[in-house]
C-alpha cells in the first residue's frame, strides 16, 4: 500500500484528498504548510508527495527546490496557475506532473497511479544496481546492458543516462543536462546536448524501443 504526503493548506481540500486517497486504499500523511510538509518527508516513508504552492511558512516551489537536491520522489503539483509559462517552470524545475484547481478527483487518481507504476519501473538494488525495464547499470562497475547485452557509453553518455535513470520521468532542459553532466554554466549550443542525447538514443534503441522522449519546447526526458 502506498504512502502519500498531503500538502495543502486549504482544510476542504485537504480532506478531500485525504478521504478519497484512503477510500481507495492509500496510506496518508498530512501536512498544512510547507515547512511541515518537509519536516514529514524527512522524517516518513512516503511514495508520492501532492503538493500544494500557495503554503505559509515555505511555499510549494521552495519545497519542491530542497527535496529535488536528494530525492527523485514523484511530486504531483496542485496549483491554480493555468498559464504556459507556469506549466513549463514546474516541470522544468522538478515537477513530475501537475493538475489545475479545481480538479476531477478521477482524474487526479489516474496521474497518481501513473506517477507510482514509472517509480516503480527504476528501483536501486542493495547491490548497487538501476533496474528500469531491460536496462541494468551496475554502479560500482559502471556498466551497461540492455537484456544481458553489453552497451558501450563514452563518460558523458554515461552520466547523461544516469541523470535520467535517476530522474524518471522528470523533464530536463538542454541547460539542466548541460550543467549537470559537465558541471559548468551552460554557455554552450543545443547542439552539444542533441549529439549526445542522439548517440545515446541510438545505442539504448532495442526492438524500437525510445526511452528518450523530446518534450517539445523544453528538452527531454526519459520515460
Amino acid at each position: 500500500m502506498a504512502t502519500i504526503l498531503i500538502i495543502e493548506d486549504d482544510m476542504a481540500i485537504h480532506s478531500l484528498l485525504k478521504e478519497t486517497l484512503e477510500l481507495n486504499e492509500f496510506k496518508t500523511v498530512s501536512a498544512y504548510s510547507g515547512t511541515e510538509g518537509k519536516l514529514l518527508f524527512e522524517h516518513s516513508e512516503v511514495d508520492l508527495v501532492l503538493l500544494d504552492l500557495m503554503l505559509p511558512g515555505m511555499n510549494g516551489e521552495k519545497f519542491l527546490e530542497e527535496i529535488r537536491l536528494h530525492s527523485g520522489i514523484p511530486v504531483i503539483v496542485i496549483t491554480a496557475k493555468n498559464n504556459q509559462e507556469s506549466k513549463l517552470e514546474l516541470l522544468t524545475n522538478g515537477a513530475d506532473d501537475y493538475i489545475i484547481k479545481p480538479f476531477d478527483i478521477k482524474e487526479l487518481l489516474a496521474r497518481i497511479h501513473i506517477q507510482l507504476r514509472h517509480a516503480a519501473k527504476a528501483s536501486v538494488s542493495n547491490s548497487k544496481e538501476i533496474k528500469y525495464n531491460n536496462i541494468h547499470v551496475n554502479l560500482d562497475t559502471r556498466e551497461v546492458k540492455i537484456n544481458d547485452g553489453p552497451v558501450h557509453l563514452t563518460g558523458r553518455e554515461y552520466a547523461i543516462l544516469l541523470l535520467f535513470l535517476e530522474n524518471p520521468q522528470k523533464v530536463f532542459s538542454r541547460a539542466n543536462i548541460y550543467e549537470s553532466v559537465w558541471n559548468e554554466p551552460f554557455f554552450d549550443s543545443d547542439k552539444t546536448i542533441n549529439m549526445h542525447i542522439s548517440n545515446l538514443r541510438n545505442k539504448l534503441n532495442f526492438e524500437d524501443t525510445n526511452y528518450i522522449k523530446t518534450v517539445w519546447g523544453i528538452g527531454f526526458k526519459f520515460d
